[in-house]
């Protein structure tokens, strides 16, 4: 997507932000001109995802040479988003560097592929804790952040008298898999479904202060989480079989509707929706 300044004067922060979809969705935000929090694990293991990030960041700022365009600030906290003191942090941090907080994506998952009849209670908790207990704690906090600040002044296209000001977005990035059932994923499926039921119920408390909650559920998109799974050839050419695009998505696939949902200006009237992204796969799962 061209840099256009969709989000120019932003501050966002991103869960599980430097790696598949979160890290594409931080630098497409930087693209648009805001500025972005990141938050990763913080194991030594990781150092070269966040290193690799933050010089894709830079590179877009000295690469920038058009004048009317802005690149955003990128900055990075560790922390494990199944700590409840994770999100808080994450939000301080974003409001102590950049004085605000307009966009939240709340991403960081796990997804380990297990049989139901062997699937351990641990793997259940861990799975439940990072993927569904992680995502409240932080979109709680950025809806406590964004409730109690001023909204960001309106540009003249939409400075209209039937506009009510907006003072946030928050995005949940759930899963085709919360729509449909996985022989190997019992423990996984329930907490996305759990991503985008909190994302409904969050937009029905939350507009009356102006903030809007949406979820992103992409289809097979090729991250370290399923890199395994998809490097058997059979496997693979069925489920892009299944696809009517014939490919599997791209982590920059789930960047442009990102950019949309966090930008008043594209989706100020949308708020409590699920948006797919997943090449038609839905449709064809008959």
């Amino acid at each position: 997507m061209p840099a256009t300044n969709l989000l120019q004067g932003k501050t966002a922060i991103i869960t599980g932000g430097t790696t598949g979809i979160g890290r594409a969705i931080a630098l497409e935000y930087l693209r648009q001109g805001s500025n972005v929090v990141v938050n990763h694990l913080g194991f030594e293991r990781d150092r070269p995802h966040l290193d690799s990030l933050i010089a894709e960041a830079e590179a877009l700022k000295t690469s920038n040479a058009d004048p009317g365009v802005t690149i955003g600030t990128l900055d990075h906290l560790a922390g494990d988003v199944s700590d409840p003191a994770t999100g808080p942090a994450l939000v301080a941090r974003a409001v102590a560097r950049f004085g605000r907080l307009d966009v939240c994506v709340s991403n960081a998952g796990i997804c380990q592929f297990a049989e139901l009849l062997s699937l351990t209670g641990d793997l259940w908790a861990r799975t439940v804790r990072t993927n569904l207990d992680g995502a409240f704690y932080v979109v709680q906090a950025a809806a406590r952040q964004m409730a109690s600040q001023e909204p960001l002044p309106s540009s003249s296209a939409l400075s209209c008298s039937w506009r009510k000001p907006q003072r946030g977005s928050i995005i949940g990035i759930s899963s085709i898999s919360a729509l449909v059932g996985g022989g190997q994923q019992a423990h996984y499926t329930p907490t996305k479904a759990g991503v985008l039921s909190l994302m409904q119920s969050c937009a029905v408390a939350l507009g009356r202060h102006g903030i809007r909650c949406n979820a992103l559920l992409p289809g097979t998109i090729r991250t370290q989480l399923n890199d395994e799974d998809l490097a058997d050839d059979a496997k693979r050419a069925y489920m892009e079989g299944r696809i009517p695009l014939g490919r599997t998505g791209d982590p920059r696939d789930m960047a442009g509707p990102a950019v949309f949902l966090a930008s008043e200006e594209l989706s100020g009237y949308v708020t409590g929706s699920q948006l797919l992204v997943d090449g038609g796969l839905f449709v064809n799962l008959q």
